[in-house]
């Protein structure tokens, strides 16, 4: 199955992503509680000026109704790019299905309790 390409800003935002895991694994290393990288990765993010949101809950629509109590996503960066702070088979069909129900493409898995972070990212095209 051949994807279309992503966007240059889709690809430029997700630079960004990756290089402030980089940032906030190098200054604090691995061992930390989730919610902690979460804060961190988003303070990175607003200071190179993006617009960051975490822990937001988005409506999903089925059978004509929309259900409030739908999605919760970590982190939406841009309203574009979803970054989560875990790394687990099930999270990465989860992360799937997320970006399919949102209409976004590109979202990132971030697991910051490894020893190097680049063992810690996946990324994650729809």
């Amino acid at each position: 199955m051949e994807f279309e390409k992503l966007t240059v800003q889709d690809e430029d935002i997700g630079k960004a992503i990756v290089n402030a895991a980089f940032k906030v694994h190098s200054e604090l290393g691995p061992g930390l509680l989730e919610k902690i990288y979460e804060v961190c990765l988003e303070h990175e993010l607003k200071k190179e000026g993006f617009i960051v949101e975490r822990q937001l809950t988005i409506p999903i629509q089925y059978d004509g109704i929309t259900f409030d109590e739908g999605l919760r996503l970590d982190i939406l960066v841009e309203n574009k790019i979803k970054a989560v702070d875990q790394v687990n088979p099930v999270w990465q069909a989860q992360v799937l299905s997320h970006l399919k129900l949102t209409n976004l493409r590109l979202g990132y898995m971030i697991n910051f309790n490894v020893p190097l972070i680049k063992q810690g990212i996946k990324r994650i095209i729809a």
